[in-house]
Formats: C-alpha cells, structure tokens, sequence
C-alpha cells in the first residue's frame, strides 16, 4: 500500500486577487506554480498547518477560513491529498524564503500559469463557484 501524504494550500485572496507563488527547482513539482502550504505533520490539524506553513516560508501569518477541495494525485511511491482552504492575511507581506517567485493574478489570470497537477482542480473550483 502506498503511503499517504497530506498537504495543505493556503488560497489567499486580497483586493480579488489571489497569491501564487513558483516553487523552486530542486523540490517535487520544481518550477511550477502552486497555492503556497505544506505537509500536515502528526498530531496537527491541517489549519494548524497551513498557518505554520505560511509562517515559516513567508514570514507572514493568516487565518484559515473556510475549505473548499482536497484533490488527489497517486505517485509511483505515495499518494499526495492536497485539502485547500480560503484564508486571509493578518500581518507580513509574504516574504519569499524557499519560492522563486510570487504573483498576484486575478481570478481570469489564474489559469495562465504552469501549474502544479494538485492545484489545477482547485483553480477550476475557485474560477466555476467565484470564490
């Protein structure tokens, strides 16, 4: 049986547009465009995750608000869940870390970029129910 790994992605959305940030090449998914987030690890809820996530690799701190999908994508060795979440931020200015680069697109700008497989049904969910 494949080993499970649960990640969590950080939709946030200010003045109706949405943060995306470029993930670096030497990690899984290297180049490609993603909701920023991370793994959950044990004994975390996932919306501790995600605002642990967000603190560390982008200085800036945010309140998880409500779910809106968990994809699924099944690898050689582990199967990847992506649960995302709508959040907004409280204090930083997203400060990239680990990320190459960092954008803010408008809903109808979202799907120009070479997303990662994970976030590409979560994009089409946002576009198709406007969130």
């Amino acid at each position: 049986m494949k080993k499970k790994i649960d990640v969590v992605a950080a939709i946030i959305k200010k003045d109706d547009k949405y943060f995306c940030a470029r993930r670096p090449l030497g990690k899984s998914a290297g180049g490609k465009w993603e909701f920023p987030g991370g793994k959950v690890d044990p004994g975390e809820t996932r919306e501790q995750a995600l605002v642990r996530e967000i603190e560390e690799e982008f200085e800036s701190k945010i309140k998880v608000n409500d779910y809106i999908i968990t994809t699924r994508q099944e690898l050689e060795d582990r199967v990847l869940e992506l649960h995302s979440y709508t959040c907004e931020l409280i204090s930083g200015d997203l400060v990239l870390k680990e990320h190459m680069d960092s954008k803010w697109l408008t809903r109808d700008e979202l799907k120009s970029l070479d997303w990662a497989t994970l976030d590409i049904e979560v994009i089409e969910k946002i576009v198709e129910n406007n969130i």
